[in-house]
């Protein structure tokens, strides 16, 4: 199996960790080998937060600029930070409005990298949801709709379930589907 990077990143208090966390789950019950490494300001909420995590074969935790597969990012102004991790045509996933994103001046550098970009104002979803905390699994859902991650759907949704506290695992569910079905139909 080939290695895949992928790199999560936003803000401390966004959830970047739990995203981390299904999709590491997710990717041992597959029997994958998982390698991942954080860099946070846990006591500063609202502090930068990333978070590396590479399947497969690997020789460290870290990734390279320019290795990344796949980019989650749950805050605009984080995806620009971390845009240089991605390689080229990899794939980003942004938690903004999907007509403010990208800035005029970064748009040639994503398109002459062959990068895609999707965004969904996942914040405004998991509020709309009645879930304002789960803006993660928002963006974690849409992240799945796409047929071209590491993992199906269903596999990240069981995950999710398996891992989620009982109290939240109903909302967490909810806010997952609903935005996984908003990526199925874009």
């Amino acid at each position: 199996m080939e290695t895949i990077n992928i790199v999560l990143c936003g803000l401390g208090g966004q959830g970047v960790l739990f995203m981390t966390k299904i999709l590491a789950e997710t990717a041992m019950q597959r029997g994958q080998k998982v390698v991942g490494a954080e860099t946070h300001g846990m006591a500063q909420r609202g502090g930068s937060v990333i978070s590396h995590l590479r399947l497969g074969e690997v020789g460290g935790s870290l990734i390279r600029s320019g290795t990344a597969h796949f980019l989650l990012a749950l805050d605009e102004h984080e995806a620009y930070r971390y845009l240089p991790f991605l390689a080229r045509g990899g794939r980003l996933f942004v938690n903004v409005e999907p007509n403010s994103f990208p800035r005029q001046e970064v748009r040639p550098y994503i398109a002459s990298n062959g990068m895609v970009h999707r965004c969904l104002a996942a914040t405004k979803m998991a509020v709309q949801l009645g879930a304002p905390m789960s803006t993660n699994l928002a963006l974690l859902g849409y992240f799945a709709g796409f047929d071209d991650g590491p993992f199906s759907a269903k596999e990240i949704r069981d995950t999710i379930e398996r891992v989620s506290p009982n109290r939240f695992k109903g909302m967490n569910l909810k806010v997952f589907d609903c935005c996984l079905e908003m990526a199925k139909k874009s």
